[in-house]
């Protein structure tokens, strides 16, 4: 390899991008060590980079005081709102200094759960928090995020606002009680579209005019709607700091799942997020910085987990990328996407690590996506991806530039430095999607020892301008790209 090839090929890697020198990692400045063990000594400083980004991660940390519900009047029957019960144990823990709000064994009815600082709320083995599906109980209205847009809508079904040391944990459940009935159908027209089709309810009637309404830059304060068909996202920590997500199992979310917003120092770990409605994302955190998302199982209706940074205008007004998160240990069955970034980008991301994750499903759609447009943009850069193994997916690696809008805008998308290694795919329909602009092609992407298995096709490569590869095979024979 010439040296010329030497110097992309390290560029590749990343080393420019977060400034990791060769040579220090090395110990010394012989160039008489093979390519292949510069390469790999590269590899794993970068991965140093993840443990590092862990490692930063501030912790929670809460006083050792229970108070449980039940003792405010929660009960657990049908016929019982435990709402009121539920926000006083809160109140009280957090008056008191702190501590775990204690949901015991049984299934407990709410509406919105606003957590407080320094309270975890703890839900116990068996426990079950119903959150009733009607909008108006999610009023009045609070500073939210919706699809990457900052507006005053329905109240997240547990949501904290600027608060720090919150957590939720525990082997209970949350039931969204998303269904064919309630909340999915705002969605309109979708899949199979398993519910009467109603005009009236569209979300495209909020939708529409919220969009308009922040590409024109008007204040959040005033981007209120009477007439709200916007599905809440199950849980949103909105500029909070150090946030834990553990142990529990989501299901029937009525839009995403898990929604960190612009926070930072979040650890999701362990959680089993189960949802099969329309948007039913499971873990999409939105410029926010330090966050770890381990051992966790997705099963969902939409992408797995997407990271996200606003959406056209109102992601570049706050201009804050999604950054410094590592992904590991997860298993994702069927979703839009097992590890996505995107589709509202438009405020970046960067250094993001993905690691030691599984992924099978006749459902699922995508293995690592890429979604973004010349409307929403975003640079994308320092992505690391590896030892991922896939066993069923029909595209197994998709960048595309023409999500939804396609080449309308100004604003042209960028990847830096995206960089897959141990790949390993057993069945898919295609191996790639890769479509880029003649105007902006796709380039600063590497692949070293992919393999795909079972592969009926090479997929789509559309204007590509610059794919480093090392060791790709298709269906057991050496692939050049």
């Amino acid at each position: 390899m010439t040296d010329r090839r030497k110097r992309q090929h390290l560029k590749t890697l990343g080393l420019a991008g977060i400034g990791l020198s060769l040579w220090s990692l090395n110990g010394c400045s012989s160039v008489a060590r093979s390519t292949i063990e510069i390469s790999n000594r590269a590899d794993e400083a970068l991965w140093q980079q993840a443990d590092a980004i862990i490692a930063s991660i501030a912790p929670t940390a809460f006083a050792k005081r229970d108070v449980v519900i039940t003792d405010f009047g929660a009960v657990a029957s049908p016929q019982v709102d435990s709402s009121a019960a539920i926000s006083a144990a809160i109140a009280a823990c957090a008056k008191a200094g702190g501590g775990r709000v204690v949901v015991p064994a049984g299934r407990f009815n709410t509406g919105p759960v606003h957590l407080k600082s320094n309270v975890n709320l703890h839900l116990k083995k068996d426990a079950v928090l119903s959150f009733y599906p009607e909008p108006e109980r999610y009023l009045p209205a609070v500073f939210t995020r919706w699809e990457g847009i900052e507006l005053m809508g329905y109240s997240p079904l547990i949501y904290a606002f600027e608060q720090e040391n919150i957590a939720i944990t525990g082997e209970g459940i949350l039931e969204g009680n998303g269904s064919v009935t309630h909340w999915w159908p705002w969605k309109g027209k979708w899949k199979h579209t398993p519910w009467q089709l109603d005009v009236t309810t569209d979300q495209s009637n909020t939708r529409d005019p919220l969009f308009a309404m922040a590409e024109a830059g008007a204040e959040v304060s005033d981007r209120v709607f009477a007439e709200n068909y916007l599905r809440p996202p199950f849980i949103q920590p909105y500029r909070c700091k150090r946030v834990l997500i553990e142990g529990i199992t989501i299901r029937n979310s009525p839009f995403w799942l898990i929604n960190p917003v612009l926070s930072e120092d979040v650890i999701v770990r362990g959680v089993n997020c189960v949802s099969h409605g329309p948007n039913s994302d499971g873990c999409n955190p939105e410029s926010s910085n330090r966050v770890l998302i381990e051992n966790c199982l997705f099963d969902t209706g939409d992408d797995c987990i997407a990271l996200k940074s606003g959406r056209n205008n109102d992601g570049r007004r706050l201009a804050t990328p999604v950054q410094n998160v590592v992904i590991q240990d997860c298993m994702m069955r069927a979703g839009h996407g097992g590890v996505v970034l995107g589709s509202e980008i438009s405020g970046g991301a960067r250094n993001i690590f993905a690691r030691r994750c599984r992924m099978s499903s006749p459902d699922l759609e995508r293995g690592i996506r890429i979604k973004t447009n010349s409307v929403r943009g975003g640079l994308i850069e320092n992505i690391f991806i590896r030892d991922i193994d896939i066993g069923e997916v029909k595209d197994a690696i998709v960048i595309n530039f023409f999500y939804e809008e396609g080449d309308a805008g100004s604003h042209l998308p960028q990847v830096k430095n995206l960089h897959i290694s141990n790949l390993r795919v057993q069945k898919a329909q295609r191996a790639f999607e890769l479509r880029g602009f003649e105007r902006a092609p796709i380039s600063g992407v590497s692949l070293h020892h992919v393999q795909f298995n079972q592969t009926a096709s090479l997929g789509v490569l559309e204007n590509v301008a610059q794919i480093d590869a090392v060791d790709l095979t298709l269906n057991g024979e050496a692939l050049t790209l």
